[in-house]
């Protein structure tokens, strides 16, 4: 076997029995893991995630996957917890603790503290006759037959069910909380992602004021004022009553169907009723109206007055797609 045919083997074969252990994860989705969620879902306290090692790093992960999505969690390290950290827990929060064995120095020697204070103790460990596994009040079993490590050495299939567990207990209490996009959204403010769930139409508006021509103003008036504010389109008015819009593709075809255009107007190149959006729809919501209208232009309104234009080009700059 070739080099490159190594490495393409050793890729897949990764995947493939991690693939497996996650699979067989599935089996452990039962009564005991409903009784797991349904404590942490009443508990009057916060989640409190601790392991050590590569157990560690994912208990951080699924922190931060609890925190962002309404549970509120936090992570303390096991060799810490033993030197001080202790203090973190409080009366009422739970435990969830990580280990694949159960039986690591660290988690041997916190667990007799843990349940001194009468925690609840959540243990997280693939060995059901593990240290962790007999004195935990409830437990989440997560099994694998062999790391996708060549030596059976490195965590690998086991931080990737653990991970997936993780995921599986923080999709419960989101649901049971009845988390929300709008509740998302509040812990997810920078970034493409807050852009998607905050951005709003008038976010996009840069040209001020914004590109406007009456329907008897000349074809000149029209190119001056699409070239001056630079969006492409320019809105044409009638009474302060928005009645038509001319794009940069108006002008192209009256070019190719007018052989003078010394004397036409606003009105005779315009395209009648343009589509319109209030100013506090999501931008994300904006573009799917653009992409399915195959248009390039929208007008934006606020309580039903003309505010400004906003060109797809605009989506594109702030990574809205």
């Amino acid at each position: 076997m070739t080099s490159k045919e190594k490495i393409i083997h050793r890729g897949k074969t990764t995947l493939l029995i991690e693939a497996e252990a996650i699979q067989n994860l599935v089996m452990q989705i039962d009564e005991n893991f409903y009784k797991v969620v349904d404590c942490l879902n009443k508990s009057k306290g916060r989640i409190i995630v601790t392991g050590i090692g590569k157990s560690g790093v994912i208990g951080m992960k699924i922190v931060a996957t609890m925190n962002s999505t309404g549970t509120p969690s936090v992570f303390m390290h096991a060799a810490d917890a033993i030197h001080g950290d202790l203090g973190i827990i409080q009366k009422n929060d739970s435990v969830i603790c990580i280990s694949k064995s159960g039986n690591s120095p660290e988690i041997k020697a916190l667990i007799p503290f843990l349940k001194k204070e009468k925690n609840l103790l959540i243990g997280m460990t693939a060995d059901t006759k593990s240290f962790l596994a007999t004195n935990s009040d409830l437990k989440l079993i997560t099994p694998i037959k062999k790391e996708a490590c060549p030596n059976n050495l490195a965590p690998t299939t086991s931080t990737s069910v653990q991970l997936a567990m993780g995921d599986a207990l923080s999709m419960c209490l989101l649901e049971l909380n009845e988390f929300e996009a709008k509740d998302f959204a509040k812990y997810h403010p920078g970034g493409s992602l807050g852009k998607m769930l905050f951005q709003t139409t008038k976010d996009l508006i840069t040209s001020h004021p914004p590109p406007v021509v009456d329907l008897m103003d000349s074809v000149k008036k029209v190119i001056t004022e699409i070239t001056s504010k630079r969006l492409g389109a320019t809105a044409v008015v009638n009474k302060n009553k928005i009645i038509g819009i001319i794009t940069d593709g108006d002008i192209r075809r009256m070019l190719e169907t007018y052989e003078s255009i010394n004397k036409l107007i606003a009105s005779e190149i315009m395209t009648k009723n343009p589509v319109k959006i209030k100013h506090d729809i999501l931008a994300t919501d904006a573009i799917k109206l653009m992409n399915n209208k195959n248009i390039n232009h929208l007008i934006v309104t606020e309580n039903s007055i003309f505010i400004g234009i906003i060109n797809i080009l605009d989506f594109t700059k702030e990574g809205i797609s």
